[in-house]
């Protein structure tokens, strides 16, 4: 007999079409809901917001008292101050800080006669304090949507109240041996028995890539009943494979059945081994005919079956590796310890460039965050910028090259733009570091980023940014592109019960401020507006308390500890405060040269341009897009 294939297609052809046809037909991930203590490893199925701040009350860092810092001004080793019981309250690490407390003193620095408490050493307000908020702020997006979730990112989440998780659900892959001969694995097979072995295989191959195999019992060479088997399994699964009977033997009935139960698509791959691989559908729901040599099956699950499954998950594969990267900010380390440093990478002009993240014991969502590990041995003090180091990865390599590196201004429109792109683009990811305006200017002199956010005001005229950009690059070299008004102003408690009207009133008696950090736009905003208003910042509560987001700001008010902080409109909204309007400031993305054309680049000015870009800053609020996307290069 004459063998006989429908097809000698060309592998990436057939391929293509293949998958084409099938997303034509409605394959596509879908979500399902699941208990976030079960999704580890699982992708989410869009983004994940913090419900509650973490933590959600100002806590106690440390054993020792909670006092009100000014009890405890003067203190030094000549002058030791002694607080009587009314003025310390013991407390353990993780306890609340209590009621009219701003401050903690460790055990060891205090020394306990007769009930008072003798300090050495006066407190700094908020010493030893976790804020509200420190790690996560209700609001912030946790994890943007089709990303892996990881052990650190469930603890992320049970600590932001996510309890549930809308994750990408797994296909369902059926697995049909068929064959007189065929029988399960035994230790003593009889003269003909050909041990079905593949079944084991593809449902490793499957678990490994994310997929849930489901095994059916092995068929015999009837056509009725492989057609019964098949019908059976496409009830139960979202793909279907039919192992063996996929050539042209005479009890080879792979082909016919998958064309009678639905359509056979391509019949024959020009590939050596898997020549015979049927690719065949009903609907939206793929049918493999897999050759039974192992091998054969091997090359066509890895190159047909493996693509339908990414492309249901969302994600691709990748094994972490070791690579030289360039630290991109100084690393102060103790010389008693070795230390474990988690950075985010980023490929920024053929250069692995390293942003050290968040070091802080409690600070899950750095681990989550984290694309490498840097190790610090023991007896070194630190590294300094510009240093080369290993770090071991935490994403593929592959990835990390196709990750745009934004330094400077945190926004939350940053977050939302990281998730479109993933979304436009599942092999494109963003990484963000919130390091102020100018910081994300200096980025860029270092060649250490792709963009940077900035809202810097010139006092001189009102205008934003074009000025500092001109005097920073007075070569030029870098395109200012308008992306947001934001609406920049007073965040306060609900109901505003402290009556206040204006910038000024963060002076008066009482009034607890929460700044940002110097060297951000906000800062130097509000710097600006205590010259402009007669404030002296060294009069106000709280001036030299820096937080580095406007959400952290934000969950300070709404916890309590604070009662008011400059920040934009859509961080009072996430956390329903008042909010007392002082401008609207231009928010641009500042990119060099050296990105313009990069394709990541591209991507993200056709996402500010777009649609969806707008709604979504529409629900968040306080956000005007006259013209997104406007460019104006430096000279």
């Amino acid at each position: 007999m004459v063998f006989q294939y429908l097809n000698n297609r060309p592998l990436d052809e057939a391929r293509s079409q293949y998958i084409a046809l099938l997303q034509a037909q409605g394959l596509a991930p879908r979500a399902q809901t699941i208990p976030v203590p079960a999704a580890a490893g699982r992708m989410t199925a869009r983004a994940v917001y913090a419900h509650i701040c973490a933590p959600h009350y100002p806590a106690c860092a440390m054993d020792g008292i909670a006092v009100r810092a000014a009890d405890t001004f003067g203190a030094s080793d000549t002058t030791p101050v002694s607080l009587s019981p009314e003025q310390y309250t013991l407390v353990d690490t993780g306890d609340p800080l209590p009621d009219g407390r701003d401050a903690v003193i460790m055990v060891e620095e205090v020394v306990f006669t007769q009930g008072e408490a003798v300090i050495r050493q006066a407190a700094a307000p908020w010493q030893h304090v976790r804020q509200i908020g420190e790690d996560i702020c209700a609001g912030e997006m946790l994890l943007p949507g089709h990303t892996p979730i990881s052990p650190a990112a469930i603890g992320a989440m049970l600590a932001a109240g996510v309890l549930e998780v809308e994750v990408l659900a797994k296909p369902v892959v059926g697995i049909i041996p068929t064959g007189d001969e065929v029988v399960p694995p035994a230790a003593d097979p009889k003269p003909g028995d050909v041990m079905e072995f593949n079944s084991a295989i593809f449902s490793a191959m499957l678990e490994q890539w994310g997929a849930s195999p489901r095994v059916y019992p092995i068929v015999p060479d009837r056509e009725d009943a492989i057609r019964a088997a098949l019908e059976g399994a496409l009830e139960e699964c979202d793909m279907v494979l039919v192992n063996a009977g996929s050539s042209a033997g005479r009890e080879d009935y792979a082909a016919a059945v998958i064309g009678q139960v639905g359509e056979v698509f391509c019949h024959g791959l020009a590939i050596q081994p898997g020549k015979p691989a049927i690719l065949g559908r009903r609907g939206a729901k793929p049918i493999l005919g897999v050759p039974g040599y192992p091998v054969s099956g091997i090359i066509v699950m890895e190159q047909l079956l493996r693509p339908l499954v990414d492309l249901c998950l969302g994600r691709g594969a990748g094994q972490p590796e070791l690579a030289q990267a360039v630290l991109s900010r100084r690393v102060v380390s103790s010389l008693k310890y070795r230390e474990f440093v988690r950075v985010r990478l980023g490929q920024v002009g053929g250069r692995l460039v390293a942003a050290p993240l968040a070091r802080g014991s409690g600070v899950v969502s750095s681990f989550m965050k984290a694309d490498g590990i840097l190790e610090i041995p023991q007896g070194s003090e630190g590294l300094e910028v510009g240093t080369q180091v290993q770090v071991r990865l935490l994403r593929p390599a592959r990835e990390l090259e196709r990750t745009l590196v934004a330094i400077g201004s945190h926004d939350p429109l940053l977050d939302e733009l990281a998730d479109l792109l993933h979304q436009a683009d599942p092999d494109a990811f963003m990484s963000s570091s919130h390091v102020g305006s100018m910081g994300g200017l200096m980025a860029i002199r270092r060649r250490e980023t792709h963009m940077a956010g900035c809202h810097l005001l010139n006092e001189a005229d009102g205008t934003y940014n074009t000025a500092i950009l001109e005097k920073q690059f007075p070569q030029g070299g870098v395109y200012q592109v308008e992306c947001v008004g934001r609406t920049q102003g007073l965040m306060v408690a609900p109901g505003n019960p402290l009556g206040i009207t204006g910038f000024g009133d963060i002076a008066r008696p009482g009034i607890r401020y929460v700044n940002r950090q110097k060297g951000s736009g906000t800062r130097i905003l509000a710097d600006y507006l205590c010259r402009k208003e007669g404030v002296d910042p060294a009069k106000v509560y709280g001036y030299d308390r820096e937080e580095f987001t406007h959400t952290a700001v934000a969950a300070q008010i709404a916890g309590g500890t604070a009662d008011a902080g400059m920040g934009i409109l859509s961080a009072a909204r996430i956390y329903g405060l008042d909010f007392l309007p002082v401008c609207v400031e231009q928010y641009d993305l500042i990119i060099p040269d050296y990105a313009w054309d990069t394709p990541m680049v591209r991507r993200v000015l056709d996402i500010l341009a777009g649609p969806e870009f707008r709604a979504r800053l529409e629900q968040l609020g306080g956000y005007t897009l006259d013209r997104p996307g406007r460019v104006r290069r430096v000279y």
